[in-house]
């Protein structure tokens, strides 16, 4: 196939740029270091007990449910999403409806104050909801506009404009909480420059989300006239997915791969923040080095996501996961060990280095593993499936370790653990690519 036109490329990876401000903002800086530090109030004991509903948690570990929960309905509903887009050829309008849904939930955290610890924890499950529900469309649109030696190069581009456009508006967002004068608001309510750097995210997401909505093609996938209902079919499609995996090797191998690596990078840009805030920067005058240090990461994962883009031409996509993979293990040691503020912005730029190129690299590798067919929301579906079902597991470990450890530092060792397991499967999918299964899509290994 060839590559859709520029416009249409562009327009793509723009959603990173919409979405991305979602991902930084409310999952990794400005949102955790809020709501740990509305939370730790009146803890003296170190663990940081919080109600919900009249139950007790510690703080981290709510979140660490919650967004399991979320996930796990992610996992369970983009089969049916799926195949309901698949069968009507619209997967846009689904892609649409979860980013209004995500958008719309950073807007109302605006209201999410000290008194409203369960809307807080609501909206930032259903913003968790519509950001991941939006991936698994737009995920698969890949390899319907771009030709196998250019999904690489394009993934990147949207990962690249991802960190850039979430940065800038963090940068924004950074300047209303520490100087909210500067902007026209009260300086005397603490929270209302947190509050509305949510409002902007969501106004962000939504606003040049609307550039990729205008530009994306209806898929041309034949429609197919299922005996099934259509709200069982995706699962019919999935089972489908895996029963081909059977002939598919190295797809099966890079899978289980996939699986067991993600489980931790995901897990560790989820709870980054929850982490750094508790352990490294537990001060309330301290934050605004923890946000600018999370600033830091997403500039160097711009660099590292290009980088390890062009170093897969050289060396193969699987030699470049793999060493990711191993550097990844290393700075999970070295975050069980940290202890002071320089160690951390350190390993801050290491996980920088290493967190946008493996995402990005991770899904064309899969994207040029895949074998000819039309069916691409299906596979990408199985994807998303197998992403999110991973990180049930990861979210659910480290926030039990914590709770039943009492630190969070512990629950460093899964992390390990699923990174270390990721390795030796990426080399079982090397192995497969020696004998002769597949080759491998940059470079025979």
């Amino acid at each position: 196939m060839q590559t859709a036109p520029k416009k249409v490329i562009n327009g793509w990876a723009m959603y990173d740029w919409a979405n991305s401000v979602y991902s930084l903002v409310i999952t990794t800086t400005i949102f955790p270091a809020y709501y740990v530090g509305i939370t730790s109030v009146g803890n003296s004991n170190g663990k940081h007990y919080v109600n919900f509903f009249g139950k007790q948690f510690i703080n981290t570990t709510l979140l660490d449910y919650a967004l399991a929960i979320v996930f796990l309905i992610v996992a369970l509903s983009s089969p049916i999403l799926s195949s309901i887009a698949d069968y009507r050829r619209n997967k846009k309008l689904y892609l649409r409806w979860f980013c209004f849904l995500g958008s719309a939930a950073c807007c109302a955290l605006f209201f999410f104050t000290p008194q409203r610890i369960e809307l807080g924890v609501i909206l930032f499950s259903l913003a968790a909801l519509g950001y991941w529900g939006s991936l698994v469309f737009y995920n698969s649109y890949l390899p319907d506009i771009a030709a196998p030696e250019d999904q690489d190069r394009i993934s990147a581009k949207g990962f690249a404009l991802g960190y850039t456009g979430s940065v800038l508006l963090q940068i924004i967002c950074f300047m209303i909480i520490v100087k909210p004068e500067w902007f026209g608001l009260n300086a005397a309510d603490k929270t209302l420059g947190v509050r509305f750097s949510f409002l902007l995210t969501g106004l962000w997401w939504f606003g040049f989300a609307q550039f990729t909505l205008r530009v994306l093609p209806l898929p041309s996938v034949k429609e197919r006239h299922a005996k099934k209902n259509v709200f069982t079919n995706g699962f019919h499609e999935l089972s489908l997915v895996f029963g081909q995996l059977k002939g598919l090797p190295v797809l099966r191998r890079f899978l289980l791969a996939f699986f067991l690596y993600s489980m931790g990078v995901q897990t560790v840009m989820l709870v980054a923040a929850g982490f750094s805030k508790k352990e490294i920067f537990p001060k309330p005058e301290d934050e605004p080095k923890l946000l600018f240090t999370l600033i830091l990461i997403q500039l160097v994962a711009i660099i590292g996501a290009i980088v390890m883009s062009r170093v897969s031409r050289w060396i193969g996509n699987l030699q470049v996961l793999i060493v990711s993979v191993c550097f990844w293990i290393v700075i999970c040691i070295c975050a069980y060990f940290v202890q002071t503020q320089i160690q951390f912005y350190i390993l801050a730029a290491c996980v920088g280095l290493v967190m946008g190129g493996i995402q990005s690299m991770s899904r064309s590798t899969y994207s040029k593993f895949l074998p000819e067919t039309k069916d691409t929301t299906s596979f990408f579906s199985f994807y998303d499936v197998t992403e999110k079902i991973g990180l049930v597991i990861g979210l659910f470990s480290f926030g039990f370790l914590e709770e039943i450890t009492g630190s969070i530092r512990n629950s460093i060792i899964a992390l390990i653990v699923f990174f270390v397991l990721g390795l030796l499967a990426l080399w079982y999918t090397k192995n497969a690519v020696n004998n002769g299964n597949r080759m491998d899509p940059q470079r025979s290994a």
